[in-house]
């Protein structure tokens, strides 16, 4: 199964705003890879949520772990990349929602032996 054959997918509020840009922003995003687990962000479903407001993209995101070593870098790879994509500034809020396996794309998780 190809990555844009994956399902199910976060919807976005930028998917039914701007959905070219819900697309390029995906693509874009998955060049940004955990370093400890070997998956991108999307396919982790770390990616809450993306909405434009006042002139900038807002991207909601998670980490798998309160304490991931990695994210701080991580976090500043995915603005960079969001903002690279969409021309504009980007902004990332993390959020307080606990990560779960559940919330990654179908097949992902096989790498894991989780499905």
């Amino acid at each position: 199964m190809s990555e844009s054959e994956s399902a199910p997918r976060t919807i976005w509020e930028i998917d039914s705003t701007e959905p070219k840009l819900a697309e390029d922003l995906r693509q874009a995003m998955r060049q940004v890879v955990d370093p400890e687990i070997g998956l991108n962000i999307i396919e982790l479903g770390l990616v809450r949520d993306v909405r434009r407001t006042d002139g900038e993209v807002l991207v909601k995101m998670i980490l798998t772990t309160p304490f991931c070593p990695y994210g701080p870098a991580l976090l500043e790879m995915t603005r960079a990349k969001a903002e690279q994509a969409a021309g504009s500034p980007a902004r990332i809020e993390l959020g307080m929602e606990m990560w779960d396996p559940s919330f990654m794309e179908e097949g992902a998780g096989a790498a894991w032996g989780l499905y």
